[in-house]
């Protein structure tokens, strides 16, 4: 099986809807994305059917969990565009601000934004920790892949969300153990709203997608931030 005709079935297994333009443009992107990574190291996988699988359907399950309409999406510590670009391609309505403090690595995204044509996508060269005022109450939601914990991500994340913006997660089977923990901060303790079980296709193992909401009182709130 070719690398589209991957992208096709899987597709179908995790019940995503692409056309044709869409299909082009993952794989340009699964194409960019093996040619910049031979010099940059911009991820660890590097054959076709592992960067599908787990990062372009792995990403795409974020789209699952995402409000309908047009909403404003931040994707903290993107990398190498990754779930923010899959999820553009997959919903073009959608804002996508991707914040990603490494240089090769924004330049790899500035790139792929140009060379799809993607538009309503920018890139921030920052960590989501110090975006700063002029992003806080922003973001209907603000999804990542990165290392965080959830009670981190929180707390870094829910200042620039709107009041009651969402914060998405992929997390393994431990999540189980974080929650605990986050039932015992009183701040937190409601913030978790779903969680949503996925599996990859090809029997690629499972994703726990944690669906956590900002309250009034976290959200929008950058005053002790510089």
């Amino acid at each position: 099986m070719n690398a589209e005709e991957l992208l096709r079935k899987g597709l179908k297994e995790i019940h995503v809807s692409c056309h044709e333009n869409q299909i082009r443009a993952f794989m340009t992107y699964l194409r960019e994305l093996k040619k910049w990574n031979r010099v940059h190291n911009l991820t660890g996988l590097k054959t076709d059917s592992d960067i599908i699988i787990r990062h372009f359907f792995d990403s795409l399950l974020y789209t699952k969990v995402l409000p309908e309409g047009k909403i404003r999406l931040a994707d903290a510590g993107t990398g190498a565009g990754l779930p923010g670009i899959p999820i553009k391609i997959a919903r073009p309505d959608t804002h996508v601000v991707l914040i990603e403090p490494a240089r090769k690595k924004t330049a790899f995204l500035r790139h792929v934004i140009r060379i799809l044509n993607l538009s309503d996508i920018t890139v921030l060269p920052n960590r989501l920790e110090h975006l700063g005022k002029g992003h806080a109450g922003r973001y209907h939601v603000i999804v990542t892949r990165a290392v965080f914990s959830l009670r981190e991500l929180l707390e870094s994340a829910c200042p620039y969300a709107v009041e009651g913006g969402r914060i998405v997660v992929s997390k393994g089977p431990k999540v189980f153990d974080e929650l605990k923990g986050l039932q015992a901060d009183i701040r937190f303790r409601n913030s978790v709203k779903e969680i949503h079980r996925f599996r990859l296709p090809f029997g690629h193992g499972e994703r726990n997608l944690i669906v956590m909401e900002c309250s009034g009182r976290q959200a929008g709130n950058v005053m002790n931030r510089r």
